[in-house]
């Protein structure tokens, strides 16, 4: 499969999956055992604004190839913003969930778990 043909959109949609999957992994390993602990938490990382400040801290760890995907997903059009985010945060959020997307079908979870941890690393338990 060329990872070049597959729609933004689509890697955005899968990338939103994988995130959700490193959320629930990492909330988990806290010690959170609740649906709604691990719910209410679970919202503070999946937010549109959480992943652009998670961006920040990872955007200087990205290949060229990872940025790449990164404005890939950050430059598609968007027509329905959240109230809850800004334009610019919801378009990082989108490039983030792109790059994830890509890692995932590059098979690379050692990085997807390594741009987690840089991306949420000031992220403390409530």
């Amino acid at each position: 499969m060329d990872l070049r043909e597959i729609s933004t959109p689509a890697l955005a949609y899968l990338g939103d999956c994988v995130l959700e999957l490193c959320v629930r992994k990492h909330l988990i390993e806290q010690g959170f055992a609740t649906s709604r602990s691990l719910n209410a938490e679970a919202l503070r990382f999946v937010r549109a604004s959480s992943q652009a400040e998670a961006m920040k801290h990872i955007l200087p760890a990205l290949t060229e190839t990872e940025t790449a995907y990164f404005r890939r997903g950050r430059n598609i059009g968007h027509t329905n913003v959240p109230k809850s985010a800004t334009v610019s945060e919801y378009r990082a959020a989108t490039g983030m969930e792109v790059l994830f997307g890509y890692l995932h079908l590059s098979d690379q979870a050692e990085r997807i778990e390594e741009l987690f941890r840089i991306g949420y690393i000031n992220i403390k338990p409530e």
